[in-house]
């Protein structure tokens, strides 16, 4: 293994924060991912790392080589990124992960018009509602919904999320249009719950401290899809990412409440993260179709009318 290819190793264990993460976004073992450290170490005469049974950190010389190898690796990925350039189109195989409604909804589409595009390019595509490991499983890419917390990842913001209270107009009709977030908490809600993750706090505001109010009901789903119906029936109101919606809310039966409050998204957004320092060509090709597919601002904002001006907290005459 060359030299460089050597400083990539020792630049990824750094950023992943462990060698075990390191080896598999290489798909290496530890023991053949170490003994390449160990090289690289005695070809250039210095420690690099400090190692303990379950971390390490770096040594004075590992500190000031980090910089310089980073560089290299930058430079190495420019020359490629020139060599690729020069290819008539992108090929080769990209496996994605991201949450069912997302996958289904928003990802999908752009991969039929993706492999339409590139009849060469292979796409897997795995929907799971749970959060993978995406370097342990081996994805070149993931959608995520949510902040972004995980260090050893990098990540591209998508779009931001945009979140709406609806109801049924029968259930308007038998409980009345709540006013108030108190009024509306008195209401059933449809309430999304998978596993340890129960979505039932409504957080109206844009910064701290928020008014955080709780949603009751007796209706849980675990489907966004399955969720939507049981509002359309007029089993409650629930609060949506109105990037689950595939038409206007109007053609739904659906109509938004409290809309002259500031409803927080609380930081969140959709993400598309990767676990190499640079992204393939073929990994930023696709980012660049999704971000297209899902324009700026978001194609399921037009889903409720005027929605730039809902929500901001500034009561409409």
């Amino acid at each position: 293994m060359s030299i460089a290819n050597q400083l990539a190793l020792f630049l990824d264990i750094v950023q992943q924060g462990s060698f075990t993460k390191a080896a598999a976004l290489h798909d290496m073992d530890n023991s053949s991912l170490s003994k390449q450290i160990k090289k690289l170490e005695a070809d250039l005469g210095v420690q690099l790392l400090n190692r303990s049974t379950r971390s390490f950190s770096l040594t004075s010389a590992g500190e000031e080589i980090l910089a310089q190898a980073q560089t290299v690796v930058n430079t190495l990925d420019q020359i490629q990124d020139t060599a690729a350039a020069y290819h008539a189109q992108p090929k080769g195989a990209l496996r994605i992960t991201t949450s069912v409604s997302l996958g289904q909804e928003v990802v999908q589409p752009v991969i039929n018009r993706f492999i339409t595009r590139y009849p060469d390019i292979k796409v897997t595509l795995f929907l799971d509602d749970k959060k993978t490991d995406i370097i342990a499983d081996h994805f070149d890419l993931a959608f995520r919904l949510g902040k972004m917390v995980e260090s050893n990842l990098i990540a591209t913001k998508i779009a931001n999320t945009n979140f709406a209270i609806v109801a049924a107009q029968q259930f308007i009709d038998s409980y009345g249009e709540p006013k108030t977030p108190q009024e509306l908490i008195a209401l059933p809600a449809v309430i999304y719950s998978n596993g340890d993750v129960t979505l039932d706090q409504i957080d109206i505001g844009t910064s701290e401290p928020l008014g955080r109010y709780r949603m009751q009901g007796n209706c849980k789903v675990n489907d966004v899809r399955a969720i939507i119906n049981a509002v359309k029936s007029g089993v409650g109101y629930t609060v949506l990412d109105l990037s689950n919606l595939d038409r206007p809310i109007s053609e739904l039966g659906l109509v938004p409440l409290l809309t002259d409050h500031q409803l927080s998204n609380q930081g969140t957004g959709i993400y598309a993260v990767y676990p190499h320092r640079k992204k393939s060509a073929l990994v930023a090709e696709f980012l660049e179709a999704m971000k297209s597919y899902v324009g700026n601002p978001p194609y399921w904002e037009q889903y409720i009318p005027n929605y730039h001006e809902l929500y901001n907290g500034n009561p409409r005459q």
